[in-house]
């Protein structure tokens, strides 16, 4: 039975699996002629393109509408340099200068923030009974996470929010979110332009400054290059962690023994984190361009090509995973793809893997028996992320000790 891959389709979106099961074993190597993309799904293969650059390039774009022939609109590596659109040498020098603070040392410093950010949101509705999860806790925890490491003021979070979403959804076949999504990340750069040019002139204890006046020899950040990081964190940061929160919570909700292994014992957590990232991962697709001819499976990907690589689906291949349809938080993957590997694997992958811990320590510390109040999780609508816009739960109230 022949399936279609369309990384846009609604209908994919409620359920990729049987599809992404269909594409490892049918069609490893798959074509999408209306799209003009070459699609890879098992993870061997995703590993062996993720540890070659030279051969799969990020410089044109790391999504299928970034360089769409029809998409005749400005792209974000037009607008911004980012990291995750560049190939070494560039790559490489630019994360040598902001990696930093986002190493697993560094970033343990961060856990009592994190925690108290938490608890904080956690405050604002464990009386009520129930809640929107995204909107009251998921999606608020990165931002504010990120807006203190940046230095900047928490009354901008709304903007930071809306301008998240609008460049998450700007991978998108809906040129209106495309051009959407590029003015959200103008309004971003003009935003932090000011933010730098003042920390140049009055330097703080915040990132913002640290990348300022990062410099590794005569290496130094340019100011563009400054705003795309800070558009990067605030972009992929945001939705990589606020979905981790949401589909964790779907499937918490559906797999209710895996949660009470948590409750029971929370220091299975760490673990149990890195095998809900697996099964359900935030990032699902990401792009890269062939810079030359390249054999697979009997055929010729000519130079130039798009190939999207399914993460969503590596991370359950069989071949990698025993039982890799069952969620098990006892697992211990030894790697899987969540985010990513090889010279991209995600900077803020320490940073996200913290605060999935810390949420789910706190949330089911205070509303352990959380019930999921739809029969119909809505779903995100991107051709990358697999995520929840709305989740309605419902919770036996409590309180959070001051």
């Amino acid at each position: 039975m022949s399936m279609e891959f369309n990384p846009y389709s609604r209908e994919l979106h409620e359920d990729p699996y049987p599809v992404y099961r269909w594409m490892r074993e049918e069609a490893p190597l798959y074509r999408n002629d209306e799209l003009d993309f070459w699609a890879l799904s098992r993870f061997d293969d995703l590993w062996t393109v993720v540890h070659d650059p030279e051969t799969y390039s990020s410089a044109r774009g790391v999504t299928l509408t970034a360089n769409a022939a029809e998409a005749d609109d400005e792209g974000m590596a037009d607008v911004l340099p980012v990291m995750i659109q560049m190939d070494p040498p560039r790559h490489d020098e630019l994360r040598k200068l902001v990696k930093g603070p986002f190493t697993p040392r560094q970033v343990g410093r961060l856990e009592d923030s994190v925690r108290r950010i938490a608890r904080e949101l956690l405050a604002n509705f464990v009386e009520h009974g129930e809640a929107n999860l995204v909107a009251d806790f998921a999606a608020p925890l990165p931002t504010m996470v990120i807006a203190d490491m940046l230095g900047v003021d928490r009354a901008d979070l709304p903007m930071f929010r809306r301008c998240s979403d609008a460049v998450i959804r700007g991978d998108s076949d809906d040129r209106a979110d495309r051009r959407a999504a590029v003015a959200a990340g103008q309004e971003l750069a003009a935003y932090f332009s000011h933010i730098v040019a003042d920390r140049r002139q009055d330097p703080r204890d915040d990132l913002v400054t640290q990348l300022a006046h990062s410099h590794e020899g005569d290496a130094r950040l340019s100011e563009l290059e400054i705003l795309g990081f800070c558009f990067l964190l605030l972009a992929a940061g945001n939705e990589t962690t606020m979905n981790l929160i949401s589909n964790s919570a779907v499937l918490l909700d559906r797999y209710r023994d895996q949660r009470a292994l948590l409750v029971d014992d929370p220091s299975l957590m760490r673990d149990a984190i890195e095998e809900l990232l697996r099964y359900d991962s935030p990032v699902q697709v990401l792009v890269r361009t062939t810079t030359r001819d390249v054999e697979l499976y009997g055929e010729v990907v000519p130079a130039d090509s798009k190939v999207a690589l399914v993460f969503g689906a590596a991370n359950r291949d069989d071949r990698e995973f025993d039982d890799p349809d069952r969620l098990d938080l006892r697992r211990r993957p030894e790697r899987h793809l969540a985010f990513g590997h090889g010279v991209h694997y995600c900077l803020g992958a320490a940073l996200a893997r913290l605060e999935g811990k810390v949420a789910y320590e706190e949330l089911l510390a205070h509303i352990p028996d959380f019930s999921v109040t739809t029969d119909h999780v809505e779903r995100v609508h991107t051709g990358i992320i697999r995520g929840v816009e709305r989740l309605p739960i419902a919770f036996t109230p409590a309180r959070v000790a001051a």
